[in-house]
């Protein structure tokens, strides 16, 4: 989901590009292929300081005494205020840190998101070691530009992108990776979208609000996004 689909647009052309990108026949390990390694790698299973999806389900479950529809919401709740906290952070400083920050924050934005997703779907019952599943969390970060992802890859969406990817007999091996690389394709030109979008608040204490206000919307969106491509 970039800040274009945010205000409402929806760039198929961009999405249209990122396809053609992914499809690549060379299966280099590129730079799209390891941010989709990486996101997958911290934002479901965990590393380091990171806590895996499971553990953020457990937690949240623990903390609700079991109420699922409580925990969803605690998730949610709690990558919405990271998001916000990233945002602020990123613009704080105004033009000069933000042309370092943003390519960081976008990272640390798309794990929070991911991380959120795939804890979402484990709450949901899902298995997020699947891959299906983890494409399914990937294309919900994309928002409105999933169906798009999809349809250009020959898959009849219907009401929800992402579960016709995670569906039995759905999607094999290789055009996943493909959807997941289109994906990838997406995230990256975010980085630029952010840069646009916040050139007009260069003073730095506004634009720490902005990138916050910003983020923070984006955050629930992508929430919203997941609780309802995971149904219970």
């Amino acid at each position: 989901m970039g800040l274009f689909d945010l205000f409402g647009r929806t760039d198929h052309a961009v999405t249209r590009s990122a396809l053609d990108e992914a499809n690549d026949p060379d299966g280099t390990d590129d730079a799209v292929t390891t941010l989709i390694k990486r996101l997958t790698a911290v934002g479901i299973d965990g590393v380091g300081p990171y806590s895996s999806a499971q553990d953020v389900a457990r937690q949240a479950l623990e903390r609700e005494n079991g109420d699922v529809a409580a925990a969803i919401r605690r998730v949610v709740r709690r990558a919405e205020f990271g998001g916000a906290a990233g945002g602020f952070v990123t613009s704080l400083g105004g033009f000069l840190t933000m042309i370092v920050a943003i390519p960081a924050n976008v990272f640390e934005f798309y794990v929070q998101a991911t991380r959120m997703t795939a804890a979402v779907a484990v709450l949901r019952g899902y298995d997020v070691s699947d891959e299906r599943i983890r494409t399914a969390i990937l294309l919900t970060l994309v928002g409105s530009n999933a169906a798009d992802i999809l349809t250009r890859a020959g898959v009849a969406t219907g009401s929800s992108a992402a579960l016709q990817v995670a569906a039995r007999g759905g999607l094999p091996r290789p055009a996943l990776m493909v959807v997941q690389k289109a994906v990838g394709f997406r995230i990256l030109r975010s980085v630029g979208e952010r840069v646009f979008t916040r050139l007009g608040k260069l003073v730095p204490l506004a634009g720490g609000v902005f990138g916050a206000i910003v983020d923070f919307a984006m955050m629930k969106r992508i929430g919203h996004q997941a609780v309802a491509e995971f149904p219970g």
